[in-house]
């Protein structure tokens, strides 16, 4: 397939989010690229649940059937490559791919996603998705009354304890350390019978990414059968920032009410924008800045 050079809209991503964009952009016939470079952060991820019509799917599987659905729109374009840059250009903007390809759009839809950073401990990367949790609203019916771990210290492991103390009473908040928890914090958490260990972590014993042991290094092991943590982040692309888009103080891209970036002709879709990650969340979300990018086209253009 010969790739034109100049489209409606570029999208940079093509996970959930992106190819939700482009359906949208492609019903409304708009020519429409998508970049995508293959690196979803959920691909060890054993099933997708709370996503209605796909519960239970493998996330692949939803993302390779709605890659088909997206591209029967003939002026939809995927391209497998790696975005590395976008250079504003008057009124267009010229994106940059890592094989020296280079294509220019009337708009951009950054749908990029955030990539997890993975604390060093030994195990934890082999169990993050599988057994080691960040959502319960994706996982926690399957784990219900499960013994349960928090990793989590102060108040983000108060607020996550108490969450995940909807899906079971069995549960443990381990701080990795000395605890910051206020002392109402831990009177709260003990009347719940929610037991706070303070122990340094060392290692995870796992198998095929099920947790086994979880090891510290001056006590006796414990053997949580599923841990829920919510890990330090960064966005999976570069370009937004080098472009100097504003973030939030959380690491998130700035969009207005109409999903449009600090800079005009730009927007952002999906997990980059929001800590509630899910397909569900990510597919409407692209959905959204679709159609309100073609209002905006169809403004300029009238």
């Amino acid at each position: 397939m010969k790739l034109q050079q100049l489209y409606d809209v570029i999208i940079i991503g093509g996970s959930y989010a992106g190819l939700s964009a482009a359906m949208a952009l492609g019903r409304s016939l708009r020519s429409v690229l998508i970049i995508d470079s293959g690196n979803p952060c959920n691909t060890k991820a054993p099933y997708a649940h709370n996503f209605i019509t796909n519960d239970g799917s493998h996330p692949t599987d939803i993302a390779n059937r709605a890659r088909q659905q997206v591209l029967a729109y003939p002026t939809v374009n995927f391209l497998d490559g790696l975005a590395t840059d976008v250079l504003p250009n008057g009124v267009t903007f010229e994106v940059l791919t890592a094989d020296n390809q280079n294509f220019t759009a009337h708009k951009i839809i950054f749908a990029t996603g955030v990539t997890d950073l993975i604390p060093n401990i030994k195990g934890f990367a082999e169990c993050w998705g599988i057994s080691i949790l960040h959502c319960p609203y994706c996982h926690g019916f399957e784990s219900a009354n499960k013994v349960t771990g928090i990793i989590g210290n102060g108040d983000m492991g108060f607020e996550l304890a108490k969450v995940i103390r909807n899906w079971t009473d069995k549960l443990t908040l381990y701080t990795n350390g000395t605890s910051t928890l206020s002392p109402d914090e831990v009177m709260k958490l003990n009347s719940h019978n929610i037991v706070v260990v303070e122990n340094e972590i060392d290692y995870i014993e796992e198998s095929g990414g099920e947790i086994k042991k979880l090891l510290f290094k001056d006590t006796e092991a414990d053997s949580p059968e599923v841990i829920y943590t919510q890990l330090p982040f960064k966005q999976q692309c570069d370009i937004p920032e080098k472009l100097g888009l504003d973030f939030t103080e959380k690491g998130f891209i700035c969009i207005s009410k109409h999903m449009e970036t600090s800079i005009p002709g730009i927007f952002a879709a999906g997990d980059c924008l929001s800590l509630y990650r899910s397909i569900a969340h990510a597919a409407a979300s692209g959905n959204k800045v679709g159609a309100l990018i073609n209002k905006c086209l169809i403004d300029e253009r009238f």
